[in-house]
């Protein structure tokens, strides 16, 4: 990787202006407070004791280091190359943070030394700090991978969230279902978060807008809210530079009605604060019903309000003036979900700055910049006008004028072009996918008309964006549209996760990587040695034990350390066919009792990921999964020649031990479904081969790694597309193959549930009928491709020799490369040019 020069002048000012380190100074005080914070713990040589201690004593020194920051990006000035970015997304899947504290901090010894002198060892003090539940998935990790690397490269920024008390849900599983159940994560208090009292902004819904006697327009809400400032840093590894992830709690700016309660009217005295409250609660409520749409409307426009307030006052404090608010400041919204954002900042600029339309709109073009992660149109959110007019009028009439004009420019530069003009209007006329014919806003288009740049996360999916979902904005701005691919930070998924593969590193070609990526590329003539094969089967082993220990302690399965790990871990969904991997499982399983004397490869295939709570198929998926591991693992004629195993509430902490066990990762969604995938690129970074589709950056990694280093299989995109317009019948894929019918008879009769043929009808029948994501298409491939998995696994010199392969080739994929892409080419001032 070549960093750019503005990058690689902004990360070079960030590594000088932080003074280096001086680990004398910082370890003395950090045990003064440590010893403080003990003295004060009634159960000083516990593990949860030892934990908060090290914690708070950790945060007094990061104090610093963000104070520090922020009074050097204050100072800035106008004529700064590279603007603040604030970073608007939903969730911030953070994981646990001491342990990246204490590396940051260089504290890795001192911690060890005292808590060995309390009796307790590092790693198990480390496990008694829950996972922040502020995300759920690939978006909200990538966000906090953003943060680490925001930090890294001394990027001038905010991250901005919503602090969820009960994150999405933690999953428990009762007789293979599963269950939901809040994810109390606060019950004990954050010893991470630091209260910021004296930031607070009023939020309102609904009420009316006036007119004033100048024709100005006022909006008056009915429901007034405050919006807390909660702040969690986040240090870099190699400076002394902190980002910040600024969080909003929501509360009721009016207090108890004292009259209802006096007369014992308890809960209608507090009705307005629980209603408030419950902004706090969960991510991504329910919305499939008309309070979980109306919760979800208001969690986004309450980020976006307190958000972007910030971000005006900071700027009138450091500048004075609105006037250059584009030019010195970044937004940048992640996915749909902040899409309100340009809405509330013309509102703002407006009615609360006195600005004239233009100036405003100019301003927020600057400013708002937008990143699209999926082609699936269920995601590309649209708001019904009903609840736009009761929640935020005022908004409304900023999104109907936005589209006035816009469709004014459409007339003049494509005179009679009807149908584009209805295709690209920021309003939803006729209904669509999932409207029920309502009239709605539609969110994705807002973004893009108010946006300067909007991206793709890999090179597919950028180019089917504007091939599809937004071709016909694509054809009105195509100099809007660009792609910049994922990363992943090396810090928390190698160096973190993996410490032994990181020393191993180390070991071979110095510790430059830790800072740049890019040099894992000198692993690459090292792959056909032989003593580093040994090494790394070695490494990978220990890896594998410590998983099998994990396993065994939760599940009471025996699995075997020599068997290949074979790991899907991600979101459940039916584009990303967990349930294909479950066919396969089924057919192996079929072809080992048929012939147990065959010379198989042993194979623990580990699942975990949560389904949405809504979702049926996909909670049928996680049943299903344990029923056939329920009957495989039991089969004596099966043994330790396969295992199927789900790891419930899958976590940023559980992939960390996953991972570095993992030796065949499965990216398996159908062509043309995944935007990029990032649990992709931390497999191979942990020396995982990839089975994969030719989909999201799966293609991109394998250009980097050498296509003949990947398993990949099944049809493209292309082949996707003409298949599904000649008639997709999915029934004669079944009936051709004697195998596949095999398996959809088996769980189709109840061979999986107890003879239930019941509980599977509506899968199966699914898949013969309506197989969208086209299993039965692929199913053959996969499985032939499976075997050569197999092959391959029982050379382990040639196994390793890919593997060493797989993470020399990740150097592009780190979160830095990604970020100094968005800063060449979206949050530089040049990128405004």
């Amino acid at each position: 990787m070549k960093a750019s020069t503005l990058f690689a002048t902004l990360k070079t000012a960030a590594m000088t202006a932080a003074k280096s380190p001086n680990p004398t100074p910082v370890q003395a005080a950090f045990k003064t407070a440590l010893q403080r914070e003990l003295r004060g713990a009634q159960d000083a040589g516990s593990r949860e004791a030892l934990m908060r201690a090290a914690a708070a004593a950790c945060r007094e020194q990061l104090a610093e280091r963000w104070a520090a920051t922020q009074t050097a990006d204050a100072k800035r000035g106008v004529d700064a190359p590279v603007r603040r970015v604030h970073y608007l997304s939903m969730e911030f899947l953070m994981g646990r943070a001491l342990g990246n504290a204490i590396a940051a901090l260089g504290l890795d010894e001192t911690l060890r030394e005292a808590f060995a002198e309390q009796g307790q060892a590092l790693p198990d003090v480390l496990e008694r700090e829950n996972d922040a539940a502020l995300g759920n998935g690939g978006l909200g990790r990538l966000a906090a991978c953003f943060l680490d690397s925001f930090a890294e490269l001394g990027l001038p920024s905010f991250g901005y969230g919503l602090r969820y008390e009960y994150g999405m849900f933690a999953q428990g599983i009762q007789d293979g279902r599963q269950v939901e159940r809040p994810d109390d994560w606060l019950r004990l208090g954050n010893a991470w978060e630091v209260p910021r009292a004296d930031v607070r902004y009023p939020v309102g819904f609904g009420g009316r807008v006036e007119v004033d006697a100048d024709g100005s327009r006022r909006w008056v809400p009915a429901e007034a809210l405050v919006a807390q400032a909660y702040d969690f840093i986040v240090p870099a590894h190699h400076s002394e530079r902190v980002s910040t992830l600024r969080q909003w709690h929501a509360s009721s700016a009016a207090p108890i009605d004292f009259k209802a309660f006096c007369r014992g009217a308890y809960q209608q005295a507090a009705k307005h604060r629980v209603q408030a409250d419950a902004i706090n609660w969960v991510l991504y409520p329910d919305d499939s019903t008309d309070p979980g749409r109306e919760l979800r409307l208001k969690q986004e426009a309450f980020l976006v309000s307190a958000s972007l307030q910030d971000l005006i006052s900071r700027h009138l404090r450091e500048f004075g003036s609105l006037h250059n608010l584009g030019k010195t400041n970044a937004i940048h919204l992640n996915d749909t979900h902040p899409a309100l954002a340009p809405a509330e900042l013309m509102r703002l600029l407006l009615d609360e700055h006195g600005m004239a339309w233009d100036e405003a709109w100019a301003i927020t073009r600057q400013a708002v910049s937008y990143t699209n992660h999926t082609l699936m149109p269920e995601a590309l959110e649209k708001w019904p006008l009903y609840l736009f007019e009761a929640l935020l009028p005022r908004h409304l009439e900023i999104i109907y004028e936005i589209n006035h004009r816009f469709m004014e420019e459409l007339k003049a530069r494509f005179p009679g072009d009807e149908g584009l003009m209805s295709r690209v209007s920021l309003i939803e006329e006729d209904g669509g996918f999932g409207s029920g014919g309502e009239r709605r806003v539609r969110m994705a288009h807002l973004a893009i008309v108010a946006s300067h740049r909007v991206n793709g996360v890999a090179a597919l999916h950028s180019e089917l964006m504007v091939q599809t979902i937004f071709a016909d904005y694509a054809r009105i701005w195509p100099e809007r549209f660009h792609n910049v691919t994922n990363g992943v930070t090396p810090r928390r998924w190698l160096q973190q996760a993996n410490p032994e593969l990181s020393g191993l590193i180390d070991s071979r070609i110095g510790t430059g990587w830790r800072k740049d990526l890019a040099e894992l590329a000198q692993l690459k003539p090292l792959a056909d040695d032989a003593e580093l094969g040994r090494q790394f089967r070695s490494v990978k082993r220990a890896n594998k034990e410590r998983l099998a220990a994990l396993i065994r302690r939760e599940l009471g399965i025996a699995v075997n350390p020599d068997s290949l790990f074979d790991v899907q871990i991600k979101r459940i969904h039916e584009y990303k066919r967990q349930l294909l991997n479950i066919l396969h499982v089924v057919a192996r399983y079929q072809a080992i009792v048929a012939n147990p004397g065959a010379n198989w490869t042993p194979r623990t295939v580990v699942i975990a990921g949560k389904a949405a709570s809504a979702y049926q198929m996909a909670k049928s998926i996680i049943q299903l999964a344990h029923d056939v591991g329920r009957v495989v693992n039991s089969d004596p004629r099966v043994g330790d020649k396969l295992k199927l195993v789900f790891l419930p509430n899958y976590s940023v902490s559980l992939a960390e031990t996953i991972l570095p066990a993992a030796e065949l990762s499965e990216q398996i969604s159908t062509a043309g479904t995944e935007a990029s995938g990032t649990g992709n690129m931390k497999f191979a970074l942990n020396g995982a081969l990839t089975i994969g589709t030719w989909d999201g950056a799966n293609i991109e990694m394998a250009e980097a790694m050498g296509t003949e280093n990947m398993f990949v299989f099944g049809l493209r995109t292309e082949q996707v597309a003409k298949i599904k317009s000649l008639g997709y019948d999915p029934r004669l894929y079944v009936e051709e193959n004697r195998q596949l019918k095999a398996v959809i008879d088996a769980i189709a009769s109840g061979e999986f549930s107890g003879g239930d043929t019941h509980r599977y009808k509506a899968l199966v029948d699914k898949l013969l009928g309506h197989d969208s994501y086209l299993l039965m298409a692929d199913f053959a491939d996969y499985v032939a491709t499976q075997l050569q998995v197999d092959a391959l696994y029982q050379d382990p010199v040639a196994w390793n020799r890919r593997a060493i392969l797989n993470v020399a080739g990740m150097g592009w994929f780190s979160s830095d490369r990604t970020i100094a892409d968005y800063v060449e080419r979206v949050w530089s001032v040049k990128s405004l040019n």
